[in-house]
């Protein structure tokens, strides 16, 4: 018989040599094979000496490539990203580790936030929070539960020193409740009233919630910055706690700024070294030789001296010339850091000078920037500056110092989630604090009677929920 020879009509290339084949016989698709125009060995011939029609082709052998199973691929891959997964967690087993197991009282919420971003990971972060934000949102309406609540530790006023401030105004719109924006002395001495504090409520929506103040006399107590054993770490004169001697005066302690690490958009200063190179006009706390504080934009309203012990630099101005920073609604990362936002109702601090030195420490839930700027402005600050943010973190405390370790502590506000203890011990994280200038100015201080790492209840009894 003469072979077979291609039909006119069949397309050019469409040949039995040039398709894509697998025998009926042949392995699964997942063990495709590629042919290339040579047949297979032992498809030459038919077995009778006569060519098979599909020699009739041109005499281009026939090749087939066997492609690496699909599923045999999967598996090698999963096994690669196996492996480089092993690898990573063996690299930062030793660091997550000591992130939480570091002293301290850091929650582990709190210490595996600060290891995300101390590996990388400050986006994911500052994403699930915003998450978080998003899905938990505080209540506007309603009434703080008990009223405004009355301070723990409440002593008797004493005369001396400077005199009070003006009570703290209610939100704009609405009237006082009883008791809210009057100052309650907390601390005093033989000279005066070193430590005062009010509450107020955020403003006129967030209105079940409160807000504490803290307002200290300058000439009667001196400031402390102290490094956090992470941030910035180090070596330094200061301890990175409130320790036994200092705890014999301390009136009271309270965080300091974001991050150094880039979230500050500063630097820091202590022992004649920055540990982080200090930013022109960024907003800055200035810790002098004698103590006494004062806050403005680093090279024009404070600058470098022989007279300057420590700096603290956070962010921009939040109050300057007794006026809120009017980006504190419109501004973005580059104002108020990579955070949740400065529209964000959250907890959040911030610390200023009034026009006579005083100084006055805010810190509480619900607040944005602007409704923290207009506390700090109402409390009498000239200048002043954001601090801290989220729960984990924004934490104010007074003490009863008795000129002995081991003074009784307070929390300033409602809710907060980090105890009045938490600086008499190691802190990863810088802060402030403040203490009576002398031992003798605590003579007849009250005597230490009170639990510590006490909260309030807002039932404006002045009881106490223990911890």
């Amino acid at each position: 018989m003469a072979p077979h020879s291609p039909s006119a009509l069949d397309p050019a290339g469409t040949g039995p040599t040039d398709r894509f084949e697998r025998p009926d016989d042949g392995p699964p698709a997942d063990d495709a094979t590629v042919e290339t125009g040579r047949p297979a060995e032992g498809d030459e011939h038919d077995g009778t000496g006569t060519e098979s029609p599909e020699s009739t082709a041109p005499a281009v052998g026939k090749r087939r490539f066997r492609l690496l199973p699909r599923r045999r691929w999967l598996r090698r891959t999963l096994a690669a990203i196996v492996v480089v997964l092993v690898l990573l967690a063996a690299i930062a087993a030793p660091s997550l580790v000591h992130a939480l197991t570091r002293p301290g009282s850091d929650t582990v919420a709190a210490r595996l936030a600060e290891w995300g971003r101390d590996h990388g990971l400050g986006p994911v972060v500052t994403w699930l929070e915003s998450a978080q934000y998003q899905l938990d949102q505080p209540p506007t309406g309603g009434m703080p539960a008990g009223g405004i609540p009355h301070a723990n530790g409440v002593v008797a006023d004493r005369p001396g020193g400077s005199p009070a401030p003006p009570a703290l105004p209610a939100p704009a719109g609405l009237p006082p409740l009883p008791g809210e924006g009057q100052w309650q002395t907390v601390v005093s001495t033989p000279h005066g009233d070193a430590v005062r504090v009010a509450s107020v409520r955020p403003d006129a929506q967030h209105t079940s919630f409160t807000v504490g103040v803290l307002w200290m006399d300058p000439t009667l107590v001196r400031g402390v910055l102290h490094p956090g054993s992470e941030d910035p770490g180090g070596t330094w004169s200061v301890p990175s706690s409130i320790d036994a001697n200092e705890q014999r005066t301390v009136v009271a302690a309270f965080s300091a700024g974001f991050r150094l690490q880039g979230d500050s958009h500063g630097g820091w200063y202590l022992d004649g070294k920055e540990a982080r190179p200090l930013v022109p006009g960024a907003a800055s706390l200035v810790v002098h030789r004698n103590g006494t504080t004062d806050v403005g934009a680093w090279g024009s309203e404070v600058s470098m001296s022989p007279d300057v012990m420590a700096v603290r630099q956070n962010l921009v101005p939040l109050v300057d010339h007794g006026v809120v920073n009017p980006t504190c609604a419109t501004g973005g990362t580059a104002e108020w850091g990579s955070t949740v936002g400065q529209a964000a109702y959250i907890n959040r601090s911030a610390f200023g000078v009034t026009a006579t030195g005083a100084e006055v420490y805010v810190g509480g839930p619900a607040l944005s920037v602007c409704t923290l700027g207009e506390i700090l402005r109402s409390a009498g600050a000239v200048r002043g500056m954001e601090l801290d943010i989220n729960p984990a973190w924004v934490s104010g405390a007074y003490f009863h110092p008795t000129g002995n370790p081991q003074p009784d502590a307070f929390q300033l506000f409602p809710g907060e989630q980090v105890g009045a203890q938490h600086y008499l011990q190691t802190s990863s994280r810088d802060f402030l604090s403040f203490d009576l200038r002398a031992v003798a100015d605590t003579v007849g201080a009250p005597p230490s009677t009170q639990h510590t790492g006490t909260k309030h209840t807002g039932t404006g009894t002045g009881k106490r929920q223990h911890r």
